[in-house]
């Protein structure tokens, strides 16, 4: 029987170095061999392709396929094949040809990045959805359009997506009928996601949505996970990660989580190169079946975060991205608590800094914001300085209790960590050659904003966190107020009254909230063309009669050089 496209295909890294290369990511449904033949791209050349073997995980076949020969600046048209036979675009699609794009990397030539963070999957059509249309859905069916209208329409460079790219511990109703005709629901983890093979369902439910599955084909993507991907709270703190592993279910369920992240988002935030010199990629992929190796990287992983790096760079043009894990990389130990172990720090430090004045746009993304609303950043490290033991055992205790249920585990909940990054951050604008603008790009906290350090934080260059969450989620209402009170001159005098009890000294520099907060399901597009920047945020609207839009809810410059 001939091989079939179970899931993708996925465009994943793009890079104009040395010539235009691409990986795709696909997966089967037996092995095979999987072919990217793209069309002549008008140059003179014969057009660009790549070819992969499968490799095989816990019965799933997945191929990351590598496409050299490309034309920067150029969308060509590329199809898939399985051991030879066309797969995609399927047939009848009313989608524009799926194409790959690399960034054109010439002075002035604009970079397109489009972020956001938490995305439940979004219910089938005709279905009511009680948390509003799909930001994602909806980027699809507007791109799609345009594209259809004028090939050369705007589109993305690339998409960010940074974090709960999948929920483990929420799942939908037609997650849970499959659960409950596999095993027992009143057994833990219950209605949770438990292994690998369910966590393949999950993937599934998210991207096989049409308008999705054809976005991530022609719009290169890098991913982070959060807390979601794993479990809500995911290394909140070493009490709340002694109490998981004293669960029966939780081995299986980080194992499955880590591995299955490996194979449908990490992979593809690498360039070619770093596959060819990854040794878990190479030993999986000469292998019957991967799945023992990898399992056994899973463990390493897990028992041992400094071991791997979920964190990884990407340079567009002049632009570097450099996506920070601030999950798997914790070091939980009350005494060193931090959000990146040394050698992760390391490494950060080292992509941050590299070859000053190469660049003109620094985009640091981290799943989960740097600069929050000023009530809560105080209320986090107040808990953060109880739970080091500042006022006595029994408000440690206290802390502790507090930091697990008010999800307290933000880069504010890392002091250390916190003024590491801010002096990163600075450091990074700082001297000849510093660039125009860093960004912090985040998600998590289901709200949007934009936030500018005052002071020290922000000299030499301009310092944003740009927050944007969620694509597709829903936030009670009294959350939204807390939010809001949060931002206010009334919050920020409650959070430093909380921190003057955990006698915690004044924060070195301040920040002022400059747009925002918007809350609905949402996505923020940076425009980045020399040394400007412009910022816009699109909200959903649902449409009378069935379907939904984007709605400009703000637009603004990040440098006077694009200045109104």
């Amino acid at each position: 029987m001939a091989a079939g496209l179970r899931l993708g295909p996925l465009l994943r890294h793009v890079d104009g170095a040395g010539g235009g290369t691409a990986t795709v990511w696909v997966e089967a449904d037996r092995p095979c061999t999987a072919r990217v033949r793209c069309a002549d791209d008008g140059s003179g050349g014969s057009g660009a392709e790549g070819s992969a073997r499968t490799f095989q995980i816990a019965g799933h076949h997945y191929a990351l396929v590598p496409v050299t020969g490309l034309t920067p600046g150029v969308a060509t048209p590329y199809e898939v094949l399985l051991d030879d036979r066309p797969v995609w675009p399927p047939p009848g699609s009313g989608f524009p040809p799926s194409t790959i794009r690399v960034p054109d990397a010439s002075p002035g030539a604009e970079l397109r990045v489009a972020f956001g963070s938490c995305r439940w999957a979004a219910k089938p059509v005709g279905e009511h959805d009680p948390v509003g249309p799909d930001a994602l859905d909806t980027l699809a069916t507007t791109l799609a359009a345009a594209l259809a209208a004028d090939p050369d329409a705007e589109r993305p460079d690339v998409l960010l997506l940074l974090g709960d790219q999948v929920y483990a511990d929420e799942t939908s109703p037609a997650v849970r009928r499959r659960l409950a005709a596999r095993r027992d629901l009143r057994e833990p983890p219950g209605t949770e996601v438990g292994d690998y093979e369910e966590y393949t369902w999950l993937y599934d439910e998210s991207w096989r949505d049409p308008e999705v599955r054809w976005l991530l084909s022609t719009v290169p993507s890098c991913m982070i996970f959060d807390d979601h991907d794993v479990i809500d709270d995911w290394n909140t703190s070493a009490s709340w990660l002694a109490g998981m592993r004293a669960t029966p279910w939780w081995r299986e369920r980080i194992l499955s989580g880590l591995m299955s992240y490996w194979v449908y988002q990490h992979l593809g935030n690498l360039s070619p190169a770093e596959l060819a010199a990854d040794p878990l990629y190479a030993e999986v992929c000469a292998a019957p079946d991967g799945t023992e190796p990898l399992r056994r990287f899973a463990a390493e992983a897990d028992a041992d975060p400094a071991r791997t790096r979920w964190s990884h760079r990407r340079d567009l043009g002049r632009t570097r991205i450099v996506t920070i894990d601030t999950r798997a990389a914790r070091v939980l130990d009350e005494a060193g608590r931090a959000m990146l172990d040394p050698d992760e720090a390391r490494w950060v430090r080292e992509q941050v800094l590299d070859a000053p004045g190469s660049y003109d746009h620094l985009l640091v993304a981290t799943s989960l914001p740097w600069l929050l609303p000023p009530l809560i950043h105080d209320a986090e490290t107040w808990s953060a300085a109880l739970c080091r033991g500042e006022r006595g055992p029994r408000w440690a205790r206290f802390g502790e209790d507090l930091r697990q249920r008010s999800d307290l585990e933000h880069w504010a909940a890392f002091p250390s960590s916190f003024a590491w990054l801010t002096e990163l951050l600075a450091e990074a604008g700082r001297g000849p050659g510093a660039p125009a603008t860093v960004c912090v790009l985040s998600g998590d906290v289901h709200h949007a904003y934009v936030a500018e350090p005052v002071g020290t934080a922000g000299a030499g260059t301009r310092v944003f966190q740009l927050t944007c969450s969620p694509l597709h989620n829903a936030i009670p209402g009294v959350v939204r107020l807390g939010f809001r009170f949060g931002w206010s001159r009334a919050g920020a005098r409650l959070g430093r009254a909380l921190a003057r009890h955990g006698r915690v000294g004044r924060r070195s520099f301040d920040w002022r909230r400059t747009g925002g907060p918007w809350f609905g399901n949402q996505l923020m597009t940076l425009t980045l063309s020399g040394r400007s920047a412009r910022l816009r945020l699109d909200r959903t609207k649902a449409v009378r009669g069935g379907g939904a839009r984007l709605v400009k809810a703000d637009e603004r410059s990040l440098t006077p050089e694009d200045a109104d």
